[in-house]
């Protein structure tokens, strides 16, 4: 189905969401069509929803947050209690990308969450319809209908979008200025903590971080790559740094990632590991789902990192300057943020992880345990 036809059925004119590699064709249309206040790229799904509940507040009419099936426990709070009819009665349209479907090969992140894509939407009233490739504009209109007379109940409603069953032939750029590589990045990173762990963000970094390993043939202990969970790399690697002392505990997050949960950041700089080295390797850009921006590019994360209470505070624009933050860090005793200003892109042979996410939790304990 082509999705503007899609959003032409829905009848809305403001959109709120978090990218979803399976809603790329929905976010491209968006980006093209859609100026900057009807189409709001949101921090977190539950971020979206309340967007969405202001929207409707402002105008009446009813507004559609879109997401991956991931983003549906960010947004139980505010639908159970804000949105639910039983609350305010705000009415609201999801679209949900379905992610790790039932029979359908993913990636172990996606399988529960698949599993559990519709139970949860059904725990939380919200009545569904599945988009396939094979499913007609003729489909979506007439269930359009009924869902009329959910909304106009106070209710919410969602479509449960099967990969590939949108089409866009519209053509969207996402780049930037700046010249350094996220994998080159890592292996820069790499070359500096040796021995020490590192704990690394969902997406392509962690794909990145688990194939450069494998070029040096360094093996995968030391590192604990966060599958799923986007947002809460910084606090597990928080977990491990005040439990562990003795060791140097490196996080490579991303502006995504960073942006879902901020409040983690005044967490970090009120407890102050001094054996902690948050990087956060910033492209402005969803790219593991396609691209689209994040508002990383509006914001200044060092004053931010230096307001939350980080004690070093540092920003790489080249290699030069990243290679002398990161030997700084190594031989510092300070809770250290680094952000590294990166292109967007990735190989197109990038591979993902041949472990199991079990695999690499054991050995990461293994590698834990043996006391420095």
């Amino acid at each position: 189905m082509k999705v503007q036809d899609f959003v032409k059925c829905l009848n809305s004119d403001f959109y709120a969401g978090v990218p979803d590699s399976q809603l790329k064709a929905l976010c491209d249309y968006l980006a093209n069509e859609f100026d900057a206040k009807k189409h709001i790229i949101a921090a977190n799904e539950g971020n979206a929803v309340a967007l969405a509940a202001g929207y409707h507040l402002a105008t009446g009419k009813t507004p559609v947050v879109y997401m991956q099936n991931s983003g549906e426990g960010n947004i139980i709070n505010p639908v159970a209690s804000l949105m639910n009819d039983n609350v305010y009665g705000i009415p609201c349209i999801f679209v949900v990308g379905w992610r790790g479907e039932p029979g359908v090969h993913d990636e172990p992140q996606h399988v529960y969450q698949g599993q559990v894509t519709l139970k949860l939407l059904e725990d939380m009233n919200i009545s569904y319809f599945i988009v396939s490739k094979e499913t007609s504009v003729q489909e979506i209109k007439a269930k359009m209908k009924e869902f009329k007379v959910l909304l106009k109940q106070g209710k919410q409603v969602a479509f449960v979008v099967r990969k590939g069953a949108f089409v866009y032939d519209g053509n969207v750029q996402y780049k930037n200025e700046n010249k350094m590589v996220r994998e080159e990045i890592i292996r820069h990173i790499v070359a500096v903590t040796k021995d020490d762990v590192i704990v690394s963000t969902t997406g392509k970094a962690s794909r990145e971080l688990f194939e450069i390993r494998e070029a040096n043939g360094q093996g995968h202990g030391m590192d604990f790559l966060t599958v799923g969970s986007m947002g809460h790399t910084s606090s597990i690697a928080l977990g491990v740094a005040l439990n562990k002392p003795n060791r140097k505990v490196w996080c490579i997050d991303g502006d995504g990632s960073v942006l879902m949960h901020m409040g983690s950041l005044a967490v970090l700089g009120s407890v102050k590991p001094k054996n902690l080295v948050h990087i956060v390797i910033n492209n402005c850009a969803h790219e593991t789902v396609g691209g689209m921006p994040t508002a990383a590019r509006d914001i200044n994360l060092i004053q931010i990192a230096k307001a939350c209470g980080y004690e070093n505070v540092v920003c790489a624009k080249n290699y030069q300057q990243l290679d002398k933050a990161l030997k700084q860090a190594k031989a510092s005793q300070e809770l250290t943020f680094i952000e590294v200003k990166s292109s967007i892109g990735s190989r197109k042979d990038l591979g993902r992880p041949t472990t199991t996410a079990q695999e690499n939790k054991k050995a990461f304990m293994k590698t834990l345990r043996k006391e420095k």
